[in-house]
């Protein structure tokens, strides 16, 4: 006979999710508790593969979107308010970081039900804007990658960031935007994009 929790094999079971629902939350960071803290830092850290602690710690009032499978953190997205800048326009913008989703639990649309409920929850803003490798996927829910020039505003000026990719997506309080011409975000410590 198996020990609870495991496989025949002696494997840890993978717990049936079948019949659990996904439930969506946003949340303001400050009415976060410290377990589910340490819970959205534990899940960001295994998908990103890096000690992601830091860099919650650095997004001032971050609103998150969790989504749990039962009672089980299985994906989060959270954004923050930052100003982008386009020619005269000053862009508040719900910036998001942290868009991960179990990594063994992937390619079932939890991410998909994450960025498509924050994308409700912004609709207040004047742009949508993330920095992102995974390009298809953000395209798909209506993101479009920025063609032109950015650059990060110092007080030595703009500095270029030819390396970065960045997304945005409009809203319905978003100008008309040249997508091919540059953008600006204000500095900020460790990824500035």
């Amino acid at each position: 006979m198996n020990s609870p929790g495991l496989s025949e094999e002696g494997e840890p079971a993978m717990p049936n999710f079948a019949d659990a629902e996904l439930t969506l939350l946003v949340c303001p960071g400050s009415d976060l508790s410290p377990t589910l803290q340490r819970e959205i830092a534990a899940l960001c850290s295994r998908a990103f593969e890096i000690d992601y602690t830091p860099y919650l710690a650095t997004f001032p009032d971050p609103t998150h979107v969790l989504a749990f499978l039962g009672k089980r953190l299985v994906s989060h997205a959270l954004w923050v308010t930052r100003w982008l800048q386009q020619g005269h326009w000053l862009l508040r913008t719900a910036y998001v970081e942290g868009m991960v989703t179990e990594p063994t639990l992937q390619r079932r649309g939890y991410g998909t039900a994450v960025m498509r409920r924050l994308a409700q929850a912004i609709h207040g803003y004047d742009l949508g804007a993330l920095s992102t490798s995974s390009v298809g996927f953000y395209a798909r829910l209506g993101w479009e990658l920025w063609r032109g020039p950015l650059f990060v505003r110092t007080e030595q000026g703009l500095k270029p960031c030819p390396e970065d990719r960045v997304m945005v997506l409009r809203l319905p309080n978003t100008p008309p935007l040249d997508i091919e011409g540059p953008l600006s975000a204000e500095w900020r410590p460790l990824d500035v994009w």
